[in-house]
């Protein structure tokens, strides 16, 4: 089967990533810690397989996770946990308004607002 038959596969359970909403990959873009040109080179993984990024989704919609040793939150500088979850929050509902509109907006709008403008400057 060719790759683009296979969908994106999780590199973690190598399962399919069915969802953009459970997309580690477009979560990362829309926070801006990948540019555009990146989303089609770089690894998938679901949001919840990345369970040191997922600890930092604050929503009621989403169950916590828990990460035990030094990469817990637990274990980090209290602000620096507030700026991730505040982020990764924001990402990842951003994600959950996408999965319902991608198809009518541009790729170039989906990050967070904060973060469109450093995408079209890099391209």
């Amino acid at each position: 089967m060719a790759k683009c038959d296979q969908g994106y596969l999780c590199e973690i359970c190598h399962e399919d990533v069915a969802s953009m909403r459970d997309s580690d990959l477009y979560l990362r873009y829309v926070t801006g810690q990948i540019d555009s040109r990146e989303l089609l080179a770089s690894p998938e993984r679901h949001i919840r397989c990345n369970s040191v990024v997922a600890q930092f989704i604050v929503d009621r919609e989403f169950e916590m996770v828990h990460v035990e040793g030094p990469f817990s939150k637990n274990e980090m500088d209290v602000q620096f946990v507030t700026k991730q979850e505040t982020l990764i929050t924001r990402g990842w509902q951003r994600l959950q308004e996408l999965a319902d509109v991608a198809d009518t907006l541009p790729v170039s709008g989906y990050p967070l607002p904060e973060f469109r403008a450093q995408d079209n400057s890099s391209a």
